[in-house]
C-alpha cells in the first residue's frame, strides 16, 4: 500500500503544471473569483469536460491520501500495541533491562534485583565492567529518557527519589527512630523492655539528582541524595513533625578508559559490592531491608573521600580509597582513672546521633592520626542468567592518644605525666554475590578485623581501648550476613538473610593494696580493679593479719558492652502499580528478631536469671518512585 501511496503522490505532483498550464490555456482558474454581486451570471455557466475531468481526478487523488493516512495512523497504533504486548512478554519471562552510563535514564521494567530497591531510582545508571554482569543486572537495555529527564548544554540531569510513608512496630522500645540501634535492645526486667513500640514517618523519603556529561574520551558523572533523618529540635515530634534533610551522598566521578577516580561523600569502599567497584547505590549491597540501619552485622560506612580505581580487564576492578576516619571508643568501653578525663576529646563516644540540647557534646571532631586507607579488588563474570560477583577488601587504621597519667600502682593522682602513644590496626573484609539459577541470588559476607569496630555499623562496637598506664590496645571484631534474593516475578521480590556481629574481651586490671578503715581496722587489703571491655567485677579482700573494711572494686562493664548480636530477617516486596510516565507504587515489608549478649550483665538478685535482651519488630512501607 505504501508504494502503491507514494505512486499515487508522484502523479500527482507530476500532474500539477500540467494543470496550472492548462488553466492558464482557459484563462480560468481553478476556482473561480467571485468580484461582485453583479458579476454573477443569470443562469449556471457551462464548464469545459477537459476541467471537469481534471477536478474528478484531483479529488480521487485527495480521497486517495486521506485513506493512505488513516491507514498510516492504524499501522501507528498497531506498531504501538505489538510493542506493548513485547513489553507484557518480557516482565513475563523475567526480562530486567538496564540502562548504560551514557544512555539517558527511565524507570525499570521489573524490580530491581542485585540492587537495593531502596535506591532503585538512582541505579538505573549503573553499568558493570563486565557485560555478563550487565546482562543480569537489575537494569539491562537502554530505554527512552524519563519524563524528568533534561539536559543543559552538553550535561544530562536525572531527577530521583522516592516519598517513602513507614511504619514500625517493635516489641521493646529502642527509642532510635526507624532505625534500629542494635546495640541498646533494652533488657527483659527494664520498663523499656517490657513496654512496645510503633510509630509512623515519613522521614526516609528522598532527593536526589545525578548528573553526566562527556569531555572527549572522558565522563564525568555527579550524584547528590539526601533524606530527612537528620537533626531535631528537642519537642520535634510532639507537634510539627519538621523533619531535617540530611546530606547522604555528595560526589563526582571521573573515568576515562580504564582509569577512574571519585571524590566526595559516598558509601565506603568497604561497603560489599553487588557489580564491580562502583559508587552507584544499585551496584552496593546493603541488603533489601526497610530499616534504615541496614541488617545488623553489615559492614558500611558514608563518608568523605577519594577513591582511584583501574579496569584491567572487563572483568576485574582494583581500587585504593583513602576515606575520613574516626577513631571510636563508645560507652561500653571504661576508661581508667587519670585518662577518663582529658581522653574523651581524642575518641568518638557514639554520640554522633545525639538530637535537641544533648547535641553539644557531640565528639564528631576527634583526634584522629591519618586516614583510614582501603584496598579493595573485585572480580565480576558469569552468563546473563548467572551473574557472579566476589570482592575482597583490606582495611588499614592507626589510632593515637594523649594521656596525662598518675604515678601507678598506687593510683596516686598528685604526680602526672604524659603517655602518647600510637598503635595500627586493620582488617580483611569480603563478599560472595552469585545468581545460583535466573533470578535467584546468593549472598554471603564477612569482617574480621582489629581495631575496625566502627566498620560494623549502628553496633556501637569499639576500635580500642585505654590501659591504665596510657597505652592503647585494638579490640577485636567480627561480622557476616547469609541469605538469598529471589525476583519471583517482575512485580514481587522475596529475601531472608542471617547475620551476626562479635566483639571480643580486651581487659587490663590495676591492683592497689590500701589500708584497711573502720574501727580498730588494721593492715592492708588486696583491691583488684579492670578497666577495658568486657569485664565482670573486681575484688576487694583483706590481705592475712588485717581487720576493717575494704574500699569496694571497680564494677563490671556495662550492659553496652556486647559481646555477640545475631539477627534473621526475611521480607516481601511487591510493585502494586508501574507506569512509565508516572513512576511506581511499592508496598514493603520487613520481619525481624534481633539480640543480644554482653559480656557481663548484673542479675537483679541472685535467684533470678540473667535478663536477655532481644525483639520482634516489623516494617510495613509504601513508596512512591519517582519516574
Amino acid at each position: 500500500m505504501r508504494v502503491f501511496a507514494a505512486v499515487l503522490l508522484g502523479i500527482s505532483l507530476a500532474a500539477s503544471p500540467l494543470l496550472a498550464r492548462n488553466a492558464g490555456e482557459t484563462g480560468k482558474e481553478d476556482t473561480p473569483v467571485v468580484a461582485s454581486a453583479s458579476a454573477l451570471p443569470d443562469k449556471p455557466t457551462a464548464i469545459k469536460p477537459e476541467v471537469s475531468a481534471i477536478e474528478s481526478e484531483m479529488q480521487d487523488l485527495r480521497s486517495l491520501v486521506e485513506e493512505q493516512k488513516a491507514e498510516l495512523e492504524a499501522q501507528r497504533a498497531a506498531l504501538k500495541a505489538q510493542q506493548m504486548k513485547m513489553t507484557a512478554l518480557e516482565e513475563k519471562l523475567g526480562v530486567t533491562p538496564s540502562v548504560s552510563v551514557t544512555a539517558p535514564v527511565t524507570a525499570s521494567s521489573a524490580i530491581p534485583v542485585g540492587g537495593p530497591i531502596a535506591t532503585a531510582a538512582a541505579s538505573r545508571a549503573a553499568t558493570p565492567a563486565n557485560p555478563a554482569a550487565a546482562a543480569s543486572s537489575p537494569q539491562a537495555a537502554e530505554e527512552k529518557p524519563g519524563p524528568l529527564y533534561f539536559k543543559i548544554g552538553a550535561a544530562e540531569f536525572y531527577p530521583l527519589g522516592f516519598m517513602d510513608l513507614t511504619n514500625v512496630f517493635r516489641t521493646t522500645t529502642v527509642g532510635t527512630g526507624i532505625g534500629t540501634g542494635f546495640n541498646a535492645l533494652p533488657f527483659s526486667n527494664t520498663v523499656l523492655g517490657k513496654a512496645t513500640e510503633d510509630r509512623f514517618s515519613a522521614q526516609n523519603s528522598r532527593l536526589g539528582l545525578r548528573t553526566q556529561a562527556k569531555f572527549g574520551a572522558a565522563t564525568v558523572t555527579g550524584y547528590l541524595e539526601a533524606d530527612f533523618l537528620g537533626f531535631l529540635p528537642p519537642n520535634g515530634f510532639d507537634t510539627s513533625n519538621s523533619d531535617s534533610l540530611r546530606l547522604r551522598l555528595f560526589w563526582v566521578n571521573y573515568r576515562r578508559g580504564k582509569f577512574e577516580m571519585l571524590g566526595g561523600e559516598s558509601w565506603s569502599l568497604m561497603t560489599p559490592n553487588r557489580n564491580g567497584l562502583s559508587a552507584l547505590p544499585g551496584d552496593l549491597f546493603y541488603s533489601q531491608d526497610v530499616d534504615t540501619n541496614y541488617q545488623l552485622g553489615l559492614t558500611w560506612a558514608r563518608q568523605a573521600g577519594i577513591r582511584f580505581i583501574v579496569h584491567p580487564d572487563t572483568h576485574f576492578s582494583i581500587g585504593l580509597g583513602i576515606e575520613n576516619p574516626q577513631q571510636t571508643c563508645p560507652s561500653g568501653v571504661v576508661l581508667p582513672p587519670g585518662v577518663s578525663a582529658n581522653n574523651g576529646s581524642q575518641c568518638d563516644t557514639n554520640s554522633g546521633n545525639i538530637t535537641g540540647s544533648g547535641a553539644a557534646t557531640n565528639t564528631g571532631n576527634v583526634a584522629n592520626l591519618h586516614p583510614d586507607v582501603i584496598l579493595k579488588a573485585a572480580y565480576d563474570g558469569g552468563t546473563a542468567s548467572h551473574h557472579v560477583h566476589f570482592d575482597v577488601a583490606g582495611l588499614f587504621r592507626s589510632f593515637k592518644a594523649v594521656n596525662l597519667i598518675a604515678s601507678l600502682p598506687n593510683n596516686n593522682l598528685t604526680s602526672a605525666n604524659t603517655i602518647t602513644d600510637t598503635i595500627h590496626g586493620g582488617g580483611i573484609a569480603g563478599t560472595a554475590n552469585v545468581e545460583l539459577v535466573k533470578n535467584f541470588r546468593f549472598i554471603g559476607t564477612a569482617f574480621y578485623s582489629s581495631g575496625g569496630g566502627r566498620y560494623i555499623a549502628s553496633t556501637a562496637g569499639p576500635d580500642f581501648i585505654v590501659r591504665p598506664d596510657g597505652n592503647l590496645s585494638g579490640v577485636k571484631s567480627g561480622s557476616g550476613i547469609g541469605g538469598f534474593e529471589y525476583q519471583v516475578n517482575p512485580k514481587t521480590i522475596m529475601y531472608a538473610y542471617y547475620s551476626g556481629a562479635y566483639f571480643g574481651r580486651n581487659v587490663d586490671s590495676v591492683t592497689t593494696t590500701p589500708n584497711a578503715t573502720g574501727s580498730g581496722a588494721s593492715g592492708t587489703c588486696t583491691v583488684v580493679n579492670h578497666y577495658g571491655y568486657g569485664f565482670g567485677p573486681g575484688t576487694s579482700v583483706l590481705n592475712p593479719g588485717a581487720s576493717g573494711t575494704c574500699p569496694a572494686a571497680q564494677a563490671g562493664s556495662t550492659a553496652n558492652a556486647n559481646r555477640y548480636m545475631y539477627e534473621p530477617t526475611f521480607g516481601v516486596h511487591y510493585m502494586m502499580w508501574r507506569n512509565p510516565a508516572y513512576g511506581d507504587l511499592r508496598l514493603m515489608t520487613q520481619f525481624s528478631y534481633a539480640s543480644r549478649a554482653p559480656w557481663f550483665v548484673s542479675p537483679p538478685t541472685a535467684a533470678v536469671n540473667l535478663p536477655t535482651a532481644h525483639m520482634f519488630m516489623a516494617y510495613i512501607n509504601l513508596r512512591y518512585d519517582i519516574p
